[in-house]
């Protein structure tokens, strides 16, 4: 559906990244920068944003804790660095024990490391602690995902926490804006209906081009934060 002159969109992901950029182009060369995606479709943005920014890119992976038989429903997430954060609230009013979270983090932790591994290989995640971090996605809805990533990575203490999205409801990004120390969203459309509406190509992102993405910004040799010591798996309700 052709949008309204006022309200045009993104040719595709790489695009939105580059328009996004110019919007963060304030943060280009701060050292200790770290421009963090979340998979799949934040990659292609992220990497656009980092290319300008002359900043390092990683992944940062949240896998939602779907309630036992309506998993469409989040009773709350993990994220990588042994996070799990819970909705008290959705656990209290459908009275889940412990055996019943466990059970499907268990298997959700699986998942997700599976994926890091698959993303980073070998490597090390970059540390957050001190380092002013942009969390890049592809745009948000109901920002479900977003909010558990920033919860999880106020844990391990950023300098500053920046989230970055080309296009959000008007709603949702006042939402995150109370839990970031800035958010910047290129395009927020009252009449929203969608992320996918404000692409002209939203095609899925694959696996293989997340990789392929991260090894050229690995190629381009920007400096890492180093991750502290690693920490077991830890509890945070919300």
């Amino acid at each position: 559906m052709p949008l309204p002159e006022d309200e045009q969109g993104f040719e595709d992901r790489r695009d939105a990244g580059r328009r996004l950029a110019a919007k963060l182009a304030e943060h280009a060369g701060e050292p200790q920068l770290l421009v963090l995606a979340l998979p799949r479709g934040g990659v292609p943005v992220a990497y656009e944003v980092a290319e300008a920014l002359a900043a390092p890119l990683d992944v940062f992976l949240v896998r939602k804790l779907g309630v036992p038989g309506h998993e469409e429903l989040a009773m709350g997430a993990i994220a990588s660095g042994g996070i799990r954060v819970l909705n008290d609230d959705v656990i209290e009013a459908l009275r889940l024990n412990e055996d019943a979270i466990s059970a499907v983090a268990a298997r959700e932790w699986r998942t997700l490391r599976e994926r890091e591994l698959s993303y980073r290989g070998e490597r090390s995640r970059p540390r957050v602690q001190g380092c002013t971090v942009i969390l890049v996605d592809d745009g948000l809805a109901t920002g479900a995902t977003m909010r558990a990533a920033v919860q999880a990575l106020n844990e391990d203490h950023p300098k500053r926490l920046i989230a970055a999205v080309p296009v959000a409801p008007p709603e949702t990004c006042e939402a995150i804006r109370r839990e970031v120390d800035e958010i910047v969203c290129a395009l927020t459309p009252p009449a929203f209906y969608g992320v996918g509406r404000w692409y002209q190509d939203f095609v899925q992102t694959t696996d293989d081009e997340v990789r392929e993405l991260l090894r050229r910004a690995i190629l381009r040799e920007r400096p890492q934060c180093e991750l502290p010591a690693p920490h077991s798996p830890s509890n945070h309700a919300t």
